[in-house]
């Protein structure tokens, strides 16, 4: 049944998630009864916060950080560099231009 990809997978049990002790989600539970309201999607968010999947929020921001930082840096170079040579371009070509009208 595995087709050869390795084992099958086995979705985790939605029981198994669960919002105790976590602050976060705690408090939201709380916020929406205080308003008369239960979000019965409440346990999808478990995995963002419970630490055997993620560790504490300091990890967290890093791998958020980590995953669009390496493409905003290479942006960066990128356009840098195409300015750079744009500007030297120009500068270049506004100089001969002016030698050529007898301009310095």
């Amino acid at each position: 049944m595995g087709h050869g990809h390795g084992e099958h997978f086995q979705a985790p049990d939605w029981k198994s998630y669960k919002i105790n002790g976590i602050p976060e989600l705690e408090q939201l539970k709380r916020l929406l009864a205080a308003q008369g309201l239960k979000d019965p999607w409440i346990r999808n968010e478990v995995w963002r916060y419970d630490p055997k999947f993620y560790g504490n929020e300091y990890r967290n921001a890093l791998k958020s950080l980590g995953r669009g930082l390496k493409y905003a840096v290479g942006a960066m170079v990128i356009t840098i560099a195409v300015e750079s040579f744009m500007k030297k371009k120009k500068n270049g070509t506004a100089h001969e231009s002016d030698s050529e009208n007898g301009h310095h």
